[in-house]
């Protein structure tokens, strides 16, 4: 999967390694049709941390999608270079099967 700017205005390319996440996603992830993060399928304050501040850390969960697509954002106060803006008016392209 790869997610880039189509207008050429933002030049971050995010890409995951190939295969399948779907067949791949945790039982407590999975949703119809997908694979949901931890925080918006759970709700609990270890995924969402919105009270812990700086002593948020990655889980398992966040893990699962970091290990597939290291260079995005997978959990609040993910690593700062995963945290990217492109420009207003940026269109993106996805490709799912590079």
């Amino acid at each position: 999967m790869e997610f880039s700017s189509a207008s050429g205005n933002c030049r971050r390319v995010i890409r995951c390694a190939p295969g399948n996440i779907l067949s791949q996603c945790p039982n407590e992830l999975k949703v119809p049709g997908g694979c949901n993060g931890a925080c918006p399928q759970l709700k609990r304050e270890e995924f969402c941390c919105n009270n812990s501040g700086a002593n948020c850390k990655p889980t398992p969960l966040s893990r699962f999608f970091k290990d597939r697509c290291p260079d995005a954002y997978s959990y609040p106060k993910d690593d700062p270079t995963s945290t990217f803006t492109c420009p207003s008016g940026t269109n993106y392209k996805v490709i799912f099967c590079p």
